[in-house]
């Protein structure tokens, strides 16, 4: 492999068109939605909701926008491919049957490989904001965000992608949308959302009960914890918690849900499964930001951003046990094992450090510290993610190797292990500000497909998920998701 310092960093061979990705946000579809048969081939697909489309989305074409005609006025023509039925004299809205006929006429304009891409979102958007170059009826849509224009996203995301009849997905990618109010579910096999979850605003930790029938996240905006039905995504309790939470992690046995509370001095909070009770708060070395379990479920660590310390808790006795102190904040950790699935090494990353640290959990002490490759061309300042370079740090399920995000290299790096000897690295999407020069995707978290093969990244700057072969370092997959997406975890369905 070529030294990455050599490396060429040429921009628009990365390009994304963010206009397409930045802001279509998903529609509430559960997996269970009715099938249809596509076009030539019997394979079965998701049709987007009828009962959603006659409430939400057919309304849109009926209404009087200012300075624009109504979609109505020019779609009942005949010669148009998006047809509209004409209304009854005296009458405000379709009949059932009428809104039959429209909904199979707007389908067609749906795109089931990528639904984020389909003519009925992008031909009505201006230019500007990510559109086709004309539409005969006008700018219908400003931005993305306009409100009528995300009503028909919603929906449009519920386009589903050909399955192989009697397939029945066993994993399932969770991204949580810090910046909205949504959680995406993408199955890995086809790298298309099947999911989303509405109705957390501000959705920060997911974690997940080992049958996988039910699913934990903690609530900012409420300051609890919302406990899921994960097949049809309602909230079945609010666990009310010591104070506002960032990320969660649940025990082996599925038993208890340890939270991490974001202020001062700092606890975890312990909800118990069976009873989805809050049932103790531990004391920790300032207020939590991220917080795992290793992978032995015998210790939860803990790290803080004020206190710039990693706490380890004994599980037996929920005692803290041991800590590290380090000169920059502490951000996200991942965990290699020894033979035995004892916990061998903490790699953990750092405020102001293009890194991470290596603490050796038998010494309790930091051993090490690994530089990430600086490229000659670097991103974080327009991003204002300087304090931050380093973001998301992960090891692969069969142990052999560290992945490592960038955002000053848009990248993502891979360390083999236990020698931490870089391998490759994959580069990520830019997006692409009006009149601006092309940024960083800001990749925040990730996690794994299945077998390891496949690296799942979450673009917290472009509303996207990249999906990168963990061989070749390419980029196979980016997958549109809601706004600001952040904690990305892989849920095993066995």
């Amino acid at each position: 492999m070529k030294n990455f310092k050599k490396m060429k960093w040429t921009l628009l061979a990365t390009a994304v068109v963010s206009g397409v990705f930045l802001c279509a946000r998903a529609v509430s579809q559960s997996e269970s939605s009715a099938p249809r048969q596509s076009g030539a081939d019997s394979a079965q697909a998701i049709a987007p909701d009828f009962a959603t489309y006659r409430a939400k989305v057919e309304p849109i074409f009926l209404k009087e926008r200012s300075g624009h005609a109504r979609c109505y006025g020019c779609h009942t023509l005949s010669n148009r491919v998006f047809h509209l039925e004409t209304l009854t004299r005296g009458s405000a809205e379709w009949t059932p049957e009428q809104s039959k006929r429209n909904y199979e006429s707007v389908i067609r304009l749906i795109d089931e490989e990528q639904p984020a891409t389909s003519k009925l979102l992008l031909h009505p958007l201006a230019p500007e904001a990510g559109g086709e170059a004309f539409h005969s009826g006008g700018r219908q849509f400003a931005s993305q965000s306009d409100p009528d224009w995300v009503t028909i996203a919603d929906w449009v995301r519920g386009a589903g992608h050909p399955a192989t009849p009697g397939s029945s997905p066993t994993t399932r990618i969770y991204v949580t949308n810090s910046a909205g109010d949504t959680i995406d579910v993408i199955d890995p096999a086809t790298n298309q959302v099947v999911q989303v979850i509405h109705g957390i605003e501000l959705p920060h930790g997911i974690a997940f009960a080992p049958d996988g029938s039910r699913i934990y996240v903690s609530n900012e905006s409420e300051s609890v914890l919302d406990v899921l039905d994960r097949k049809s995504g309602e909230i079945l309790k609010k666990v009310a918690l010591t104070n506002r939470p960032n990320n969660i992690a649940i025990t082996p046995d599925g038993k208890r849900v340890l939270v991490g509370i974001r202020a001062q001095p700092g606890f975890i909070d312990i909800v118990d499964t069976d009873t989805t009770t809050k049932t103790k708060s531990i004391p920790v070395n300032g207020s939590v930001h991220n917080l795992y379990v290793t992978p032995d479920g015998k210790f939860a660590v803990s790290g803080s951003i004020e206190n710039k310390a990693a706490t380890v808790v004994d599980l037996q006795t929920d005692q803290v046990v041991w800590g590290v102190k380090f000169d920059h904040a502490v951000r996200p950790m991942t965990f290699e094992t020894n033979r035995d699935g004892s916990t061998h090494r903490m790699f953990v990353q750092l405020s102001n450090f293009h890194g991470f640290a290596v603490v050796d959990f038998a010494k309790h002490a930091e051993v090490a510290r690994i530089h990430l490759p600086t490229p000659p061309i670097g991103f974080g300042t327009a991003e204002g993610r300087t304090a931050t370079p380093s973001h998301g740090i992960a090891v692969s399920p069969n142990g052999d190797s560290l992945w490592v995000n960038s955002t000053v290299a848009n990248a993502t790096f891979k360390y083999s292990l236990p020698d931490l000897k870089l391998i490759g690295h994959a580069q990520l999407p830019l997006v692409y500000p009006i009149g601006h020069p092309p940024t960083s995707c800001v990749p925040d978290w990730i996690t794994f497909g299945p077998g390891g093969k496949t690296v799942y990244l979450s673009n917290s700057a472009a509303g996207s998920v990249s999906v990168i072969d963990a061989s070749t370092f390419k980029q196979i997959a980016l997958v549109p998701v809601g706004e600001v997406p952040k904690r990305i975890s892989t849920l095993v369905l066995r």
